[in-house]
C-alpha cells in the first residue's frame, strides 16, 4: 500500500497557489496517497505527481471562478478539481457531484478530514433530480469526464444564464473545441474559448475550455418545459 510518507514534497508553486492554505493542500495530497490506490482514485503512478499532475493543475482554475460563486464539480472522482478548489478558495460555495457510492464516501470522508465546507451529492448531471437540486449555479466544473460534446448537454443545464462551464483539457482543446463546438452550441453553449490558467507559477499550466450558456437557450428550455406541464 502507498502511505503518505512518499508524496513528494510540494514544490515552490504550491505555496503560491495555495498561499496560507498550503497545509490543507498538504493533507489532501496525504490521503490520496495513503487511500487513493488501494480504493481505485488514482493509478499506482500518480502518486509521485500528485501535485504538478492533480492538485496544482485543478487549484490554478480558480482565477477565472468569481469572488462568493456557487460551483458544481461534475464527475469529481477523488475530488479533483473539487477539493483543490475548496481549500484553494473558502469563498466559493461548492458542491461535488458524483455517481458512484464508494466515492461519494471518499469524498465525504475528506471533506471531514480537512474542515471542508462543501456538499456531496451522488447523481449525475443529466438527471432531472440532480438539474432540479443543482441547476441555476455560475459554475460547472469537469476533469476528464467525457468528451465536449456529451458535457456540454450533461452540464450546461445546470447553470444560470451566463453561467459558465469550465472544463480542463490538455494540450488537444482547441482540436476538440473545432470539433464540437456546433454540438456545444446546440446544447446552448455560447463564448466557446480556449485558456491557460496558472501561466506565471506552473510549468506546465492547465488548459481549459470555457463555454457560457446562452440565455436564449435557457428560455426554450424553459419552454420546453411549461408546453410539457400543460
Amino acid at each position: 500500500m502507498e502511505s503518505a510518507a512518499q508524496v513528494p514534497s510540494p514544490p515552490d508553486a504550491a505555496g503560491r497557489v495555495f498561499g496560507d492554505r498550503l497545509p490543507g493542500a498538504v493533507a489532501f495530497a496525504g490521503l490520496l496517497a495513503e487511500h487513493g490506490v488501494p480504493r481505485g482514485l488514482i493509478g499506482p503512478r500518480e502518486v509521485e505527481r500528485l501535485w504538478d499532475r492533480h492538485l496544482l493543475n485543478s487549484a490554478v482554475i480558480a482565477e477565472v471562478l468569481p469572488q462568493g460563486c456557487r460551483v458544481v464539480d461534475v464527475g469529481s472522482g477523488a475530488g479533483l478539481p473539487g477539493i483543490p478548489l475548496a481549500i484553494a478558495r473558502p469563498d466559493l460555495e461548492l458542491t461535488l457531484l458524483e455517481p458512484m457510492a464508494r466515492r461519494v464516501t471518499w469524498l465525504n470522508e475528506v471533506i471531514t478530514e480537512l474542515g471542508l465546507a462543501v456538499t456531496v451529492v451522488r447523481g449525475r448531471a443529466e438527471e432531472v433530480a440532480v438539474r432540479k437540486q443543482l441547476g441555476g449555479c455560475d459554475v460547472v466544473t469537469a476533469r476528464a469526464v467525457a468528451p465536449l460534446e456529451r458535457l456540454a448537454a450533461w452540464c450546461l443545464p445546470l447553470l444560470r444564464p451566463g453561467g459558465q462551464l469550465i472544463a480542463l483539457k490538455g494540450a488537444s482543446a482547441a482540436e476538440e473545441l473545432d470539433r464540437d463546438a456546433k454540438a456545444v452550441a446546440r446544447a446552448g453553449g455560447s463564448r466557446q474559448r480556449v485558456a491557460v490558467c496558472g501561466a506565471d507559477v506552473l510549468e506546465m499550466p492547465t488548459t481549459v475550455v470555457l463555454v457560457e450558456r446562452d440565455e436564449i437557450a435557457v428560455r426554450r428550455d424553459a419552454g420546453r418545459g411549461r408546453r410539457k406541464d400543460r
